[in-house]
C-alpha cells in the first residue's frame, strides 16, 4: 500500500489501523451480516458503538460529572449559530475573541443571531476583525454584562494556538461562561474541561471523518439554555436523549470510536502530547535553523502544534516546494488561499516518521535554493 504523507488541514489524516478496522467490518459488522451504516441507530449493535464513543471521550478527557458529552451533526460551523441561539438572551451581549479566520466566522454568525434578538455580539479584542492574526491578544475587553466569552483554541489557517507548547494561555474571564471551538486541536493533549462551560470540535481535523461534531458542556448551563428555539438546535433536547434525538451520523461516530480506541491503547492524551510536541519541535526546528530562507510569521509563544505555517522568499519558490514535495508523496502543504505560503498540519494521526521525512526534505530544499 502506497500511503500519501497527508499534511492536509482537514478532512485530515486518519490512523491506518482505524481505517483497516472499518475496511474489515464494512460489509459485516460483528457478524451481523450488514455494515454499521445499514443498521438502526436504535438497535443494539449501533447502541454499543454510540455509548462506547461517549465513554471513551469521557475517560480520555476526564470529563467532570458536571459536564455531558454530545455527538451532533452540522459540524463546527453549525455551532457558530447554535451557541448564541442557546445562550445569547434577548437584548443581551456575547463577547468574542477573534484570533483568526474561524473565530471571525463564529463572530459573524453570532452577529446574525444577535440582530434578530435585539442583542449584540462584541469583539473582546478590538481590532481583531482586521488583525494580521500572527499573535494572540494580550488583553481581553468588553466582558462586562456578557452572557459568555467565545474563543478559538487553534486557528488552522493562521497557525496560532492557545494553551500551546510554547506558553500561550487562555484568557482569564473570571466567572463568565467560557465557550471554546476546539475543532483543530481537540484531544492533542490533556485538557482541564472544568474551566470551560462549553467546548465543541468538528471531528475531521483530529479524531475522525467529517459528519459529526463533539460538544461537551456544563449540564446546568445546558438546562438554562433558550427553550424557544426548535428542538434540533437545543442542546438540552439532545442531552435528554443522549445524542439520539434524531438519526445520528452513525458511520462517522463509528470511525471516531475506532480512533478513540487507538488513542487509549497508545497511552492516552499524555502520550499523544509527547508525540505532538516532538513533531512540532522537529518542524519548527528546521524552520528556525534556516531562518534566512524559511520564515514563520507567528509569534513564538503563540505557535500552533497542529498547524505549522511558514513563508519562503517568494511565491515561485513556495510553488516549487509544493510541487517537489508532491513528487515525494507529500500532500496538503499549500497554505490557505487567503494567506498563501506553506502549511503542514500535523494532527494526532500524522506519525513522527512523516514529519521526519518532511523535515529532511525541507533541509534539502533550503540547501539547494537558498543563498
Amino acid at each position: 500500500m502506497n500511503r500519501s504523507y497527508n499534511f492536509s488541514a482537514g478532512p485530515a489524516a486518519l490512523p491506518v489501523e482505524a481505517l483497516e478496522a472499518a475496511r474489515d467490518e464494512l460489509l459485516n459488522f460483528e457478524g451481523s451480516g450488514m455494515s454499521i451504516m445499514e443498521q438502526s441507530h436504535r438497535g443494539a449493535n449501533y447502541d454499543r458503538v454510540h455509548h462506547e464513543a461517549i465513554e471513551l471521550l469521557t475517560e480520555l478527557l476526564a470529563v467532570p460529572e458536571t459536564h455531558q458529552v454530545l455527538l451532533l451533526q452540522g459540524g463546527a460551523t453549525q455551532q457558530f449559530a447554535t451557541v448564541p441561539m442557546n445562550f445569547l438572551p434577548e437584548g443581551g451581549q456575547a463577547a468574542y475573541l477573534v484570533t483568526g479566520a474561524w473565530g471571525e466566522k463564529a463572530f459573524k454568525e453570532a452577529q446574525v443571531v444577535a440582530a434578530g434578538r435585539g442583542a449584540r455580539a462584541v469583539l473582546a479584542n478590538p481590532g481583531g476583525e482586521t488583525g494580521d492574526f500572527t499573535s494572540l491578544p494580550e488583553q481581553v475587553e468588553g466582558l462586562e454584562g456578557a452572557a459568555y466569552l467565545h474563543v478559538t483554541s487553534n486557528e488552522t489557517i493562521h497557525g496560532v494556538q492557545y494553551d500551546s507548547l510554547y506558553g500561550s494561555r487562555y484568557p482569564d474571564c473570571g466567572a463568565l461562561p467560557l465557550v471554546c471551538d476546539m475543532s483543530s486541536d481537540f484531544l492533542w493533549q490533556p485538557t482541564d474541561l472544568s474551566r470551560f462551560d462549553l467546548v465543541y470540535a468538528g471531528a475531521q481535523k483530529n479524531i475522525g471523518p467529517s459528519g459529526v461534531v463533539v460538544v461537551i458542556l456544563r449540564k446546568d448551563w445546558m438546562a438554562a439554555g433558550n427553550s424557544s428555539i426548535p428542538n434540533i438546535f437545543r442542546y438540552s433536547a439532545h442531552g435528554a436523549k443522549n445524542s439520539l434525538l434524531n438519526t445520528p451520523p452513525t458511520f462517522s461516530i463509528y470511525m471516531v470510536r475506532n480512533v478513540l480506541r487507538l488513542l487509549k491503547s497508545g497511552g492516552g492524551l499524555a502520550a499523544a502530547k509527547a508525540r505532538n510536541e516532538a513533531k512540532a519541535a522537529r518542524l519548527y526546528g528546521v524552520i528556525e535553523a534556516h531562518s534566512d530562507f524559511y520564515h514563520c510569521p507567528v509569534r513564538q509563544q503563540d505557535r500552533s502544534a497542529m498547524n505549522v505555517v511558514w513563508r519562503l522568499p517568494n511565491e515561485a519558490l513556495e510553488q516549487r516546494l509544493v510541487e517537489e514535495a508532491g513528487s515525494r508523496g507529500m500532500s496538503g502543504l499549500k497554505g490557505h488561499r487567503s494567506v498563501g505560503g506553506i502549511r503542514a498540519s500535523i494532527y494526532n494521526a500524522v506519525p513522527l516518521d512523516w514529519v521526519e521525512a518532511l523535515a529532511e526534505f525541507l533541509e534539502d530544499f533550503a540547501s539547494k535554493h537558498s543563498g
